[in-house]
């Protein structure tokens, strides 16, 4: 795993407070791949019993039988809310957004790789 520091160079706040998060081998209901004009390639919409759907990254999606589907890894939706000027720690990149740790350790969750710089070492 590669861990390199950030700047964030635009704010990013959540849309979506109850994010979906399950654990490997969760059985999961696999909907629309997400369009948009940001380039965020291999996102799909999907569900899992008693959570809301939410989006999840194409490559930890095993695909079983049409919508059906069983999570290849743990995973959570959470996204980190932050401001300019922030420095963070990115440690996993999947279409388009970044997994970071707030500096301080105090929270962590995906990022638009579009709204952070990376700082040289």
């Amino acid at each position: 795993m590669s861990v390199k520091k950030y700047l964030v160079v635009s704010p990013h706040e959540s849309e979506f407070p109850s994010p979906i998060t399950f654990r490997k081998g969760a059985p999961l209901v696999v909907g629309e791949e997400y369009e948009g004009s940001e380039g965020w390639d291999n996102w799909f919409l999907c569900s899992t019993p008693g959570q809301e759907p939410g989006w999840v990254p194409g490559q930890i999606i095993e695909r079983l039988d049409g919508t059906a589907g069983r999570a290849l890894d743990d995973y959570t939706a959470r996204e980190l809310d932050v401001q300019e000027g922030e420095v963070l720690i990115g440690t996993r990149a999947l279409n388009g957004w970044l997994w970071c740790e707030k500096s301080n350790g105090s929270a962590s969750g995906w990022v638009p790789l579009e709204n952070l710089k990376e700082i040289p070492e």
